[in-house]
């Protein structure tokens, strides 16, 4: 990461109080850039105004603020899920483009992707089919973005770039059992299981999904290297390259906490979608970004950060 192209600039982080917006206001912190990140109750961006006086006088505008959740969370917000995330995203990126930010960096997800898409998930494969269902509001909504950032450049010349993170984790992350996603709900409900000395754990699905995960840490250089680097329109992978089942990412949970009762997997559940691991090629190609934290040294640090700071 270079000091010098960050020093001193002026730069609006949206969901900067949330998981990966925290770690990223610190990383540029360190590297002396001036960071405005507003509550989201001092800001709603979901009114118009408030876009427009986040914006004002910035010169890079990194939007990380989104509705999220698991698959339960999904299903049933799926209206908010849809309406918060475009609305935010919509007029950000307008008034940013009227008050002459330079550059734009929207978050996407790998939600965006096809249910079936073939693994890797290449960029180019983003528009070959629907998203898993459970997810879809959410993953399309996002992907709106893309297409006003690329439409945006088309007619108005305007500096936005869009980056498809894949799952994110580590320490600090969201607990909440009605909006977690799946490292930190398991996390949560074997942590429970174990000091009720509960005989066995219930896990939504069949176990046989597989997922890609990235350490927050790696999450945030990649989007500070993507913010300084690169500057096409074009959708860009961040990820770490491979991917585990849910059913082995329970046994190491497990095994991390010294949790030894039965797993039962509810079928009845929804699985999500089949297969998630991004390539991550482009990314590093075109902004030298490669995940660096090994996945199980990063979860044990999350379940460590857990045990101390449990809710």
């Amino acid at each position: 990461m270079n000091g010098v192209f960050w020093k001193n600039k002026k730069v609006l982080v949206t969901g900067g109080n949330g998981f990966l917006g925290g770690v990223l206001v610190k990383q540029l912190k360190k590297i002396n850039a001036q960071v405005f990140s507003p509550a989201s109750k001092e800001l709603d961006l979901r009114i118009n105004k408030n876009c427009r006086k986040a914006v004002s006088g910035q010169e890079i505008v990194i939007h990380l603020a989104a509705k999220v959740g698991g698959i339960g969370y999904n299903l049933n917000h799926a209206g908010e899920m849809f309406y918060d995330n475009i609305i935010m995203g919509a007029q950000l990126m307008e008034e940013a483009r009227i008050a002459g930010v330079k550059k734009f960096v929207a978050l996407g997800t790998i939600c965006a992707y096809p249910k079936f898409t073939r693994v890797p998930f290449k960029e180019k494969d983003l528009w070959n089919g629907y998203p898993e269902e459970t997810n879809a509001p959410y993953g399309l909504a996002k992907k709106m973005l893309l297409v006003q950032s690329q439409a945006y450049r088309q007619q108005y010349g305007f500096n936005s770039i869009f980056l498809l993170p894949v799952n994110l984790f580590g320490p600090g992350d969201n607990f909440d059992p009605l909006s977690s996603h799946v490292i930190p709900a398991l996390i949560r409900k074997i942590s429970i299981a174990k000091k009720n000395h509960s005989a066995s754990v219930t896990v939504w699905g069949t176990g046989n999904p597989t997922r890609e995960f990235l350490y927050v840490d790696d999450a945030a250089e990649g989007i500070i290297l993507a913010g300084e680097k690169y500057n096409k329109s074009e959708p860009v992978n961040l990820g770490a390259g491979f991917e585990i089942t849910i059913k082995k990412l329970v046994y190491e949970i497990c095994n991390l906490m010294e949790y030894h009762g039965s797993i039962i997997w509810d079928k009845s559940k929804p699985d999500g979608q089949p297969r998630r691991m991004l390539n991550t090629k482009k990314a590093f190609m075109e902004f030298g970004f490669k995940a660096k934290t090994d996945f199980i040294t990063g979860l044990e640090k999350t379940v460590n950060w857990y045990k101390k700071n449990r809710f």
